[in-house]
């Protein structure tokens, strides 16, 4: 991937105390709180074979059974109906239930990076209309970030949505996860928090007698005022002070002793405080969102993300604790919502890079595909809605791109997250910047998907 030197800083910035470094000149708004939404991504890095996250419990069981294998497939019985449809859940999503029973969770089939819609002769004629480099996980993670399938991606969809939103001294873009594509922006740049502690200035320490530090730190607190210094000086001590200010507003949110969101992150049978990776950073999104009036943002998004799902080998056991530490950490955050009264104004909604091949490889594994299956959780739904089409599972069929169950995605990625983006209040006038492909996806029988309702 290549990024240019201003998004280079950018991240870097986010990364530490100096999270907003970028955020120079913005001025500060208190935002009014009274429609506040928030998305929150939720990136499953290595490609989520979610042809086992959701599965058809209808006739088309005992196809999926024979096509996946016995080393791959599901047993019927141990799956997690989804009431009302023709599918069900792996078994580790047992936790997510109560919200799909309550119309709180809603599945997107199929859906993936395309360029253009395409069919099977159209893929195999035309390999000038395919995303590039398919199967590359560096790739397809930026295509999804960023949006651009035949071009080199420098910024991504959270960071445009950003450059459009209403600016607060606190950026309402907040990444729990690290610095990535899909937060940079043109004009603007994330918050990067840690999942736990508190941030931190590198080798700071207002109480230390070394003289070196005191030095350092009295150098700093010198330059932090650089008026007389001219104005690049100037600007340069301005951004570092802001961003102090920021990484101090910031800890007293997740610093904080008491929180009305912390005790739903728990394991619901032993009541034991979830401490998975994905856990902590979903419940830090929770506690920003909790402080967001304080904090003056309108509107909050989050990208979080969860690792491990490159399984060539032996994927079965891999996906029992992977997905059970997925399905406790967003029911957690969706009971915490709901306590907040946010039910209907807060929406995750899981991102990969890719699916995974229906055929199972020879190490009970998976190897890398196309198009996949989501989940995106929030009160806001249409109610008891399975979105899309499962594939036709012929191998070589007319949906299969090679001949072992590489799907052919029949949801675009901008049909997906820019349903979830109009939700949220972008404008018509926006989508096009945020989604640059998006005119190929909103018209001519194509559009958002209806998750909203």
């Amino acid at each position: 991937m290549t990024i240019s030197r201003r998004s280079l800083l950018r991240l870097a910035a986010g990364g530490s105390a100096a999270a907003a470094l970028s955020q120079l000149t913005l001025a500060s708004a208190m935002a009014d709180t009274s429609t506040y939404r928030a998305m929150v991504g939720v990136f499953l890095f290595g490609g989520n074979d979610a042809w086992n996250m959701v599965v058809p419990t209808d006739g088309r069981y005992a196809t999926y059974a024979s096509q996946r294998g016995s080393g791959i497939a599901l047993q019927q019985s141990s799956l997690v109906p989804l009431t009302g449809t023709p599918f069900g859940l792996h078994p580790s999503f047992d936790t997510l239930k109560p919200a799909w029973d309550e119309g709180a969770l809603g599945v997107v089939l199929n859906a993936g990076t395309l360029f253009q819609p395409l069919t099977k002769s159209l893929y195999t004629s035309r390999p000038d209309l395919r995303p590039l480099n398919l199967l590359s996980h560096d790739d397809q993670q930026n295509q999804w970030q960023g949006g651009r399938m035949r071009a080199t991606n420098v910024d991504g969809f959270m960071g445009r949505m950003n450059d459009r939103a209403e600016k607060a001294n606190l950026p309402p873009l907040i990444s729990i996860a690290g610095s990535h594509l899909a937060l940079i922006g043109d004009r603007t740049a994330p918050l990067v928090l840690p999942s736990s502690g508190a941030i931190s200035r590198y080798g700071y320490n207002a109480a230390s007698t070394d003289p070196a530090t005191k030095a350092r730190q009295a150098a700093l607190d010198v330059f932090a005022d650089g008026s007389s210094y001219g104005a690049v000086t100037d600007l340069t001590g301005k951004g570092i002070s802001s961003a102090y200010a920021q990484a101090v507003a910031a800890n007293t949110v997740v610093s904080a002793t008491t929180s009305v969101v912390d005790k739903f992150f728990v394991n619901p049978t032993t009541g034991v405080a979830l401490t998975s990776e994905i856990s902590r950073q979903l419940l830090r999104a929770a506690r920003m969102i909790e402080a967001r009036a304080s904090l003056g943002h309108a509107k909050q998004t989050f990208f979080v993300s969860q690792g491990g799902y490159d399984t060539h080998v032996g994927q079965l056991g891999s996906h029992i604790n992977l997905y059970r530490d997925l399905s406790m950490a967003l029911a957690g955050f969706y009971n915490a919502m709901k306590a907040l009264g946010l039910g209907n104004n807060v929406t995750a909604f899981t991102m990969s890079d890719f699916g995974r091949v229906f055929k199972g490889n020879t190490q009970a594994g998976t190897d890398h595909a196309w198009g996949s299956n989501h989940l995106v959780l929030g009160a806001a739904l249409a109610k008891g809605k399975i979105h899309g089409r499962y594939p036709d599972m012929s191998f070589g069929g007319p949906e299969d791109s090679a001949n072992d169950g590489r799907w052919i995605p029949s949801i675009a990625t901008e049909e997906y997250l820019g349903a979830i983006a109009q939700w949220y209040g972008v404008s018509a006038a926006d989508l096009p910047y945020i989604f640059p492909n998006w005119s190929t996806w909103n018209g001519g029988g194509r559009g958002p998907v209806p998750m909203f309702g």
